[in-house]
């Protein structure tokens, strides 16, 4: 029995090695976004509370903005792997295109969006009478960091273009290059700018707001110079930009299979945007409180999120190549080690919750909130590791409708409305309402084990594209 379970369940030394190669690099690169994110939250967070909340809420809008662009180069992504797969360089063109665009477009949309209600979306999180901060002080900090940060949204874009179809013929290693390179410029400028470094003007929000922009400019120069530079190993840049026709069949058949990955991610990041509106009515504390607790945590998190991307990618190329029962054994084998692995750093995560909100300049109010969301988040890790890697599973073999049900209809049904009775209408504590939306996730890990156990998204989706 034991011996049926590791040969189930346990790769072996090719496997893990086949993994890591790609895992790792993804790992690395936004491992260290992230952790550059963490310093630059402390810093902002040295000078106040108010900075610091209102840099958060922005940040927040331009989350909802990276993972649409994330949704939309996704949409076509699992066309690219399995394209890759058959190795068919003229499809991986045709699908890279598709992400230019709709990337441009969605770039467009949230400019118009930010600089016509910028400051409504703002007010959604600052609440008269509330608690623990400044609702003008913050709401100023907030508009001065928005008005800034706006203008590194297209290079941004164009860069996960780039990235993306890159990772998924196989470069993992050159978009962790070009992301060290853009967060040790971000670093940098963070440390220049905010504190007023080198004779340069302490500019607080504001100076991380044009450190960030800047990193964002380099990492999209990298990207865009060595691809050009390399064309004879990824093909799929000669004659990118001679046309931006894309084969009728192959756009009807991304949006049908791919276009709802795209309204997933939007819908998803928008709802977990509405969640923080709903945590938010209980006080700027709470908004502070969260903001510590996610950066820190999407630090750990990057773990199964980078897994994921392994998932779509490792499995998606064996269904392009018509590997059924190799990709079925594989995608258990990630799924397993994905959570053992998030059983690990979920324990360190853990342990470190007591003291990471002490570094921040802020209340005893605030950290000790953070300390238990923290808490929440590291026992929850496994949980959230599942549930994405089974996302990308069902995600890799097309089965994209089943995947919006899964999870943004799931958050709009069943976590926002939790979210929004129990914040407005009970006199819980923040942090019971907190832990009762993470662990309702408990349902949708149940069924992500059914559809994926069921074998519905083991097939190949480019024999018709």
């Amino acid at each position: 029995m034991k011996q049926n379970f590791f040969k189930k369940y346990i790769g072996d030394k090719s496997f893990y090695r086949m993994v890591l190669l790609i895992v790792v690099p993804i790992i690395i690169q936004n491992g260290i976004t992230n952790f550059v994110s963490l310093l630059d939250n402390i810093m902002v967070g040295q000078v106040g509370t108010e900075q610091m909340s209102g840099v958060a809420i922005v940040n927040q809008f331009m989350t909802v903005f990276n993972i649409c662009i994330f949704g939309g180069v996704s949409s076509a992504g699992i066309f690219t792997a399995q394209y890759y797969g058959q190795g068919s360089h003229g499809g991986v063109r045709n699908t890279f295109r598709f992400k230019f665009l709709v990337c441009i477009l969605m770039t467009a949309a949230a400019i118009g969006l930010f600089f016509s209600a910028g400051d409504k979306l703002i007010m959604l999180y600052l609440h008269e009478g509330a608690q623990g901060g400044d609702i003008a002080k913050t709401l100023e900090y907030g508009k001065e960091y928005l008005a800034v940060i706006i203008f590194g949204i297209l290079p941004y874009a164009i860069s996960q273009a780039y990235a993306s179809t890159l990772r998924e013929t196989g470069e993992t290693v050159l978009p962790m290059k070009a992301g060290i390179i853009a967060v040790v410029v971000n670093l940098l400028g963070n440390y220049l700018l905010i504190f007023g470094k080198l004779g340069l003007p302490a500019l607080g929000a504001v100076g991380a707001a044009i450190a960030t922009d800047i990193a964002r400019v380099v990492e999209c120069a990298v990207l865009v110079f060595w691809t050009y530079r390399h064309q004879e190993k990824h093909p799929f840049i000669v004659g990118a930009y001679r046309t931006m026709k894309i084969p009728k069949d192959l756009t009807a058949n991304i949006i049908k299979k791919g276009v709802p990955i795209m309204l997933n991610e939007i819908a998803w990041s928008t709802g977990q945007a509405f969640l923080l509106q709903c945590y938010s009515v209980r006080g700027l504390s709470v908004v502070a409180a969260l903001n510590i607790s996610s950066t820190v945590s999407n630090l750990f998190n990057v773990v199964f999120l980078s897994t994921g991307g392994a998932i779509a990618i490792i499995v998606g190329q064996l269904l392009g190549a018509g590997k059924m029962e190799e990709a079925k054994d594989t995608d258990r084998k990630l799924l397993f080690f994905t959570v053992s692995t998030c059983l690990v750093f979920g324990s360190l995560l853990a342990l470190i919750s007591p003291f990471f909100p002490m570094i921040y300049n802020t209340s005893g109010e605030v950290q000790s909130l953070a300390t238990r969301f923290i808490l929440i988040s590291a026992l929850c890790m496994p949980l959230y590791a599942f549930m994405h890697g089974c996302y990308f599973t069902l995600r890799s073999g097309g089965k994209t409708w089943i995947t919006v049900l899964f999870d943004s209809v799931y958050v709009w049904v069943a976590d926002i409305p939790l979210a929004y009775v129990l914040a407005h209408f009970t006199g819980l504590p923040i942090v019971l309402v907190y832990l009762s939306c993470q662990l309702i996730e408990t349902l949708k890990c149940i069924l992500g084990y059914i559809l994926v156990k069921k074998g519905i998204w083991l097939q190949n989706i480019v024999d018709t594209a």
